[in-house]
């Protein structure tokens, strides 16, 4: 590539933006592959150089400079996969599908050089003498982790065999992605007038608003989690919510092009090669080696802790749903397309309440401004809204400071449409590092109100988006050396410690008072009806939970043996032996669980979330023992101990250091309205 050309890409500029976030307003899609093959080159130049160095090995110029070698390249990915999750066209798709292979080539090449490693291996050899700080060891021990477990120590055949695995691994994980988001971008089902009675108002404007986003003419249903839950909830219509609900089970299975099964099984059998070749028994014994977990032995032993107890609430709370059914007039057994729909009512006879009821005072604004506030009150942060390029025009931004100190660049994109992919997640287009502060992104899919009308969340969604931001605050306050430690670069089954955590502060009494608002009268949520919020927060626990624990307990079993030949036959033996109820499928049947099979990030690891939940449980006991949840002193603590200091020490150091021990699995039990026994 030309000189003029690297010049005149706006990607590889320097950029002059407000807190140098991407230029959007003036990078197009034609620019990334250029900017990408670029920075690729000057990252193996830089990788080349630091190998081929005569100098001899010292931590600066091997580990460090390594560490800074593929700035550019990150720089120029953080842009490209923001768009790629959040705004996807079919151009960035074919993107996607040509940076696979080059980025899993450069990753290769760089993990399995033996010059570099081996001026890694003089540095780790000498270390002892070297008189490294604390977060310049630790860099030193992660550098070197991971050259082993990426294969810097296999040779000859071995070694290549494991290069054309990670590449072909990585080629599979955007066809699954891709797959996934075409299923949900072409299946819709459009209603006509009177397929809309019983529906709340609310789901009347979401699926209005998806007709007109769609083109349809008339109110329609999605595959948007936000749409498709609330009409499964509420549609008295029995063989509409079975269409649903059979469409959305069937996600990455409907034969021809966009089938994800066989993908799957590809991927489990090249994740247990990829483990053989480095030397493990299994892939899990692989991926849990550097997790707190450890061992699928402990894995498992958590969530059949949990699952027994689990299942007995479910069962117990099936046979109520099914005599409702039954008195109804509707024969046979309560279904998967049933269970939300009587659940919803049962809560609506047990608890007055239901969604329709409250989610006209969760309005967004309102949610995100008690999200800022909890913020402010812990760990004295101000969120101030700024102008900035944007990559869509749902996308809000605010500067992020404390005491006059920019801390970082928070962007928030809240509402689905064609083209995002489904879920919620927090990015970072830039990581924290030294003085170099992070811009993060929130991304999730509300449901978007018709024109001039103000967004309405479930309650779901409010404690989605606290979550959400409990990550961005992970990321904001990271006070580390280095990127590649900084924020929630922390172990799989500690990552959503931070983010579950804060989830509590939405049910906290002063909270919703003051921000649980009429979006029509502007009045306070009455305490009785929030107090019936805050008491119904474990109903139907035992239907959530054991859907959770399907999905993670069948990822765990996919990888802690042999790679079955056929995943799904697999699913349903692992689901039949645990007793699964029949009403009741996995959070993401196989051919859809992008967390596990989209890239390595929760494979083997699904579980993440249950083994988090046992330490956030446990930790927001501190602020309640402290009669006060937003006591300085915890909340220092907390900010000190865990969120600040990324991976820069041994996450169960961490927790230890913020609350004494590590806890056991009885306050996470407690939380969800369960019993051991």
């Amino acid at each position: 590539m030309d000189k003029e050309t690297d010049v005149s890409n706006p990607l590889l500029q320097d950029w002059e933006t407000p807190f140098e976030v991407p230029p959007f307003d003036r990078i197009g899609d034609g620019d990334f592959r250029p900017a990408v093959e670029a920075a690729l080159e000057e990252a193996r130049a830089e990788v080349d150089r630091i190998a081929g160095s005569e100098e001899p090995a010292t931590f600066a110029n091997t580990v460090v400079a390594l560490e800074e070698a593929d700035e550019t390249l990150s720089r120029v990915l953080g842009a490209f996969y923001t768009l790629l999750g959040a705004d996807s066209t079919p151009e960035r798709q074919a993107l996607a599908r040509e940076f696979s292979p080059m980025l899993s080539a450069y990753g290769s090449d760089v993990a399995l050089n033996e010059a570099l490693f081996a001026r890694i291996e003089a540095v780790w050899e000498a270390r002892e003498e070297l008189e490294l700080n604390e977060q310049d060891a630790r860099l030193l021990y992660l550098t070197r982790r991971s050259f082993v477990r990426s294969g810097a120590q296999l040779e000859g055949i071995a070694k290549d065999r494991l290069r054309q695995v990670s590449e072909r691994l990585s080629g599979l994980g955007v066809d699954f992605t891709q797959n996934l988001l075409a299923d949900e971008r072409d299946w819709q089902m459009v209603l006509d007038e009177r397929d809309l009675e019983g529906l709340p108002d609310f789901v009347v404007d979401g699926a209005r608003a998806a007709g007109e986003e769609r083109g349809t003419g008339a109110p329609t249903i999605t595959l948007s989690r936000s749409l498709i839950v609330p009409f499964l909830q509420f549609s008295p219509r029995r063989d509409l919510r079975e269409a649903a609900h059979r469409a959305w089970a069937a996600r990455g299975a409907n034969g021809g092009e966009t089938d994800n099964r066989a993908i799957a099984a590809e991927i489990l059998e090249l994740r247990e090669e990829r483990a053989g070749l480095l030397g493990y028994d299994s892939f899990a014994e692989f991926k849990l080696e550097t997790q707190m977990a450890k061992t699928p032995e402990a894995v498992r032993e958590l969530l059949m802790k949990v699952w027994r107890p689990a299942r007995a609430a479910a069962e117990e709370d099936g046979l109520r749903l099914a005599a409702m059914m039954h008195n109804d007039g509707v024969n046979g057994d309560l279904e998967p397309w049933d269970w939300r729909f009587y659940s919803e009512r049962r809560r609506a006879e047990e608890h007055d309440l239901d969604d329709a009821q409250l989610k006209p005072y969760l309005q967004l604004e309102r949610m995100i401004e008690a999200a800022f506030d909890c913020a402010n009150r812990l760990y004295g942060i101000e969120l101030t809204p700024v102008e900035v390029p944007l990559y869509h025009p749902d996308v809000r931004a605010w500067e992020v400071t404390r005491d006059g100190r920019h801390l970082g660049l928070f962007l928030a994109d809240y509402f689905a449409r064609g083209g995002k992919r489904s879920g919620a997640w927090c990015s970072a287009m830039r990581d924290q590092k030294g003085e170099v502060r992070p811009v993060v992104v929130n991304v999730c899919n509300f449901a978007k109100p018709p024109a001039g009308r103000p967004a309405l969340l479930s309650y779901d969604d409010a404690r989605t988006l606290f979550h959400e931001f409990g990550h961005a605050l992970h990321q904001l306050l990271s006070e580390v050396k280095y990127a590649s430690m900084s924020g929630t670069s922390v172990a799989r089954d500690f990552v959503e410690l931070p983010s579950q955590l804060f989830e509590h502060w939405l049910e906290v009494p002063e909270v919703l008072t003051r921000f649980a608002t009429h979006v029509e009268t502007g009045e306070a949520m009455p305490d009785e009806m929030r107090d019936r919020v805050i008491a119904a927060s474990t109903f139907d626990m035992g239907f959530q939970t054991v859907e959770y624990l399907g999905s993670a307990i069948v990822d765990l079993e996919f990888h802690a043996g042999e790679a079955p030949p056929d995943p799904m036959e697999m699913q349903a033996e692992v689901l039949e032996e645990l007793g699964m109820p029949k009403a009741i499928g996995m959070r993401h049947p196989t051919p859809a669980f992008a967390h596990v099979f989209a890239g390595d990030g929760y494979s083997a690891g699904y579980y993440s979330y249950m083994w988090s939940e046992v330490m956030d449980a446990d930790a927001f006991e501190a602020f309640r023992e402290a009669d006060d949840p937003f006591d300085d002193t915890i909340a220092a603590r907390l900010e000190r101990e865990i969120l600040s200091v990324g991976g820069t020490r041994d996450e169960a150091e961490s927790y230890v250091a913020f609350r004494g021990a590590m806890p056991g699995v009885e306050p996470l039990l407690k939380g969800r309205g369960l019993s051991e026994g």
